[in-house]
């Protein structure tokens, strides 16, 4: 894009969209996903050094890379009406054979509706808050901010610790009906920097995996600012 050869990712079980810059360490990568999990998020590789990586950290868990972290660019997920409507002479990838995968149809029908994630996760859930709430994740340093997308929604717009979010409709669920374009409306998010007006790379994701990923960062939702800890056990 724009001549930068970037990675465009996407995992339905976190709905973690994001983009990549493919080029680290001097090296220009390629991706292809794995077929695996970790804490219900796609691991990717390399198909240079077979790397595996993580999706939605973006930090590589083995391999010649273990240990390193790609950069993250900044990214929205804007409904198509409204990017057309802002970039009407705008080229659109398709696939070259579209009868060949059902783009528009959601496989994990009602999945963020449901009280807890597939049984695939087999980690901690998030006490005091509903484990499938939409959660968005700035995962800046030194200091990540999470807050959640109904609070957002509510406000339409928030600054918080340097972090500026505004709210907007238009965007439908892509995990609630079978027709993504009939899904319940989620809205869109963008994210900047208070200070410099630059967008910020942001995850929109669930609040099971945030505690997974980042379980010692507070979430502000409608309630105030929460610390998680992980539910109780159930007795056996």
């Amino acid at each position: 894009m724009g001549g930068r050869p970037v990675a465009v990712t996407y995992c339905p079980l976190c709905n973690a969209s994001i983009v990549f810059d493919r080029i680290h360490e001097g090296q220009v990568l390629s991706f292809g996903t794995t077929g695996l999990l970790r804490n219900s998020d796609l691991i990717m590789y390399d198909r240079q050094t077979e790397s595996w990586w993580q999706q939605f950290t973006g930090e590589a868990i083995a391999g010649q890379f273990a240990c390193r972290t790609l950069v993250m660019l900044p990214s929205n997920v804007i409904s198509f009406g409204e990017f057309r409507k802002k970039n009407p002479q705008s080229k659109v990838l398709v696939p070259a054979n579209p009868a060949l995968r059902p783009y528009g149809k959601n496989p994990y029908v009602a999945y963020d509706s449901r009280a807890e994630p597939y049984a695939l996760f087999q980690g901690r859930l998030p006490d005091a808050i509903d484990p499938m709430a939409r959660v968005i994740v700035v995962p800046r340093q030194p200091l990540a901010v999470a807050v959640s997308l109904t609070l957002l929604r509510e406000r339409g717009q928030l600054s918080v610790d340097g972090v500026d979010m505004t709210w907007s409709e238009g965007v439908a669920s892509a995990l609630d009906r079978d027709r993504i374009a009939e899904g319940r409306e989620v809205g869109a998010v963008s994210i900047v920097d208070s200070a410099t007006r630059q967008p910020l790379a942001h995850h929109v994701t669930f609040a099971f995996v945030a505690f997974a990923f980042h379980p010692e960062l507070p979430i502000l939702t409608e309630a105030g600012l929460l610390k998680l800890k992980p539910r109780p056990e159930p007795k056996r």
